[in-house]
């Protein structure tokens, strides 16, 4: 008898491009649904944080669905969650858009920010420099993935002395560098879409659902 596919909620916040990511997930070999209910994020085995458009808007869209105390009370009990996108930059502190400043969900240190380059938005295939011994890039740690933001974190402090294992981070290079992905015990996050990233995403996603 063939093992259970595991069970993946995507939080629907009132974030876009959510079929895509259920239809990557489901081919990665999940039980996909997307939903806003509180118990079923909290009761599956990983939960998708999604994110497209501005910082400030996704997080009062995660507020209105309890979104930071699922992610908190999930990471509390070591249950994994992957954000995508604007997904990844609300786990940090707090983003700035132009002068306007939002506090993040606070799982990582860090400030979300326009990115410096001579083109914005990065929008399109690029290379990442992946973590030693990353689990999410295991095969495809060479290959190119889609990106499409105009803010990133920039900088990511890592305390080697404290006595937890420090976050595995991913970094990529557009203008400058940035924050690619990390891999920080049950919460995972990439800056691109691995559900636009052919080949390479799909495989990032089985990886990642492979560890539920």
């Amino acid at each position: 008898m063939a093992a259970p596919r595991p069970r993946v909620v995507i939080l629907d916040y009132g974030s876009g491009n959510l079929r895509s990511a259920e239809r990557a997930l489901e081919r990665a070999g999940a039980a996909v649904s997307v939903t806003a209910d509180r118990v079923a994020a909290l009761a599956c085995d990983g939960l998708v944080v999604p994110g497209v458009g501005a910082f400030a808007s996704c997080m009062r869209g995660l507020a209105a669905v309890d979104g930071p105390r699922i992610i908190d009370r999930r990471l509390a009990g070591g249950r994994p969650v992957l954000g995508i996108c604007v997904g990844m930059q609300v786990l940090f502190e707090c983003g700035v858009e132009g002068t306007e400043e939002t506090m993040g969900c606070q799982q990582w240190p860090g400030v979300v920010e326009r990115l410096t380059a001579p083109v914005v938005p990065h929008m399109g295939w690029n290379t990442v420099v992946a973590a030693p011994g990353s689990r999410l890039f295991e095969s495809v740690a060479a290959e190119r993935f889609y990106f499409v933001h105009s803010y990133a974190a920039r900088r990511f402090k890592v305390d080697e002395a404290a006595p937890c294992v420090p976050p595995m981070v991913t970094w990529a290079e557009h203008g400058e560098r940035f924050v690619a992905a990390v891999e920080n015990g049950a919460l995972s996050a990439t800056q691109f879409h691995p559900e636009k990233s052919g080949k390479a995403g799909a495989t990032l996603l089985e990886n990642w659902v492979r560890q539920l």
